[in-house]
């Protein structure tokens, strides 16, 4: 039986080329060599997203966006967080095993601290509970279906390693009820630019999307940063935004080039800009048809998320059912 690989995205903006080439595009790869699960992390975006309607636009986007890039759903388990609800009944257990100074040190809610401190704000000001205990959520998510490996961005590490910290408590109460998951981290798209130089964040606005109309693809295209080199002057790729993206989709050959004009002299930026979103044009350009029609039959994604819960709540069932025994829980009734 092959091993479990989960991953998932939060669905708080448009999906961005960033997604897609720190997790979407290798979680798709696992897909190849595990039993694969992929899940819309809805409840954690009420962390921030408070409008119903935004959320539910934001959850057929994501839905949209990995089918387009070519999930299949008979394949995998593609399935909406919130149609699980072993997941919360885990969490609760969870958050039960997990120490609060664990929490404390979570990167993103020590962000937020330290944001209020400099601005002279009281610590927790704007800070809800449920992005403190986000980390046990994600938890519950991994852990509920046995995952064996989870492809994380370098920024999601310290969460897995929470993860592990808190079934290894777990474990070391009830004895090995839990599987304990391992990071797998892609060392060469750990980190993608955005265009001001920053990760590529929807929170720093500063992303590129997957499936934008054309002429909102070039206009941050255009916008990413760059020194004021003429193109005649030799340029460090390794210190170029424009070049940090168009590497990972131009074939080796076209790379190599490249690198060759940046350091000898001859590239100006403005035509490596053009050329970037013409490769991400060819890249997802036919896919963007095959989202927008889609997202235009959001019943046919409703019915392929329902059946993706379907069979991962069957993964699910049987691992609370020994975790409730764990406890002390009786069976459900």
């Amino acid at each position: 039986m092959k091993q479990i690989t989960l991953t998932g995205i939060k669905p708080t903006g448009q999906p961005h080329i960033g997604n897609y080439l720190g997790m979407i595009k290798p979680a798709l790869e696992l897909a190849k060599d595990y039993q694969a699960l992929y899940f819309i992390a809805d409840y954690h975006a009420l962390t921030t997203v408070k409008d119903k309607k935004q959320l539910q636009e934001l959850t057929y986007q994501v839905a949209a966006t990995w089918l387009a890039l070519g999930l299949n759903p008979d394949e995998v388990i593609f399935y909406r967080q919130s149609d699980i609800p072993e997941v919360f009944e885990l969490s609760w257990v969870l958050s039960c095993f997990t120490a609060k100074g664990l929490l404390n040190r979570a990167h993103a809610y020590k962000a937020i601290v330290d944001d209020n401190v400099t601005a002279g704000r009281e610590e927790d000001k704007n800070i809800n509970a449920g992005l403190f205990t986000y980390p046990v959520l994600m938890a519950a998510d991994i852990l509920l279906f046995g995952t064996h490996v989870v492809p994380v961005g370098l920024d999601q590490q310290q969460h897995l390693e929470i993860t592990r910290d808190v079934a290894l408590t777990f474990n070391g109460n009830y004895s090995n009820v839990l599987t304990i998951p391992e990071a797998v981290i892609r060392e060469e798209v750990m980190t993608i630019p955005g265009i001001d130089g920053r990760k590529m964040s929807k929170s720093y606005n500063n992303v590129i999307p997957i499936f934008a109309p054309s002429n909102q693809v070039l206009k941050p295209v255009k916008r990413i940063v760059t020194d004021s080199k003429r193109p005649e002057d030799p340029k460090d790729p390794e210190a170029c935004h424009i070049f940090s993206i168009y590497r990972h989709f131009a074939d080796a050959d076209a790379v190599a080039a490249k690198q060759e004009l940046y350091l000898n002299g001859g590239l100006a930026y403005g035509a490596m800009k053009q050329e970037l979103f013409e490769l991400l044009e060819a890249t997802f350009g036919k896919k963007r048809d095959r989202y927008n029609a889609l997202m235009e039959n959001t019943d046919a994604l409703d019915e392929i998320l329902e059946k993706g819960a379907e069979k991962a709540r069957a993964i699910a069932a049987p691992i609370m059912a020994k975790v409730r025994k764990a406890v002390g829980m009786r069976p459900y009734v």
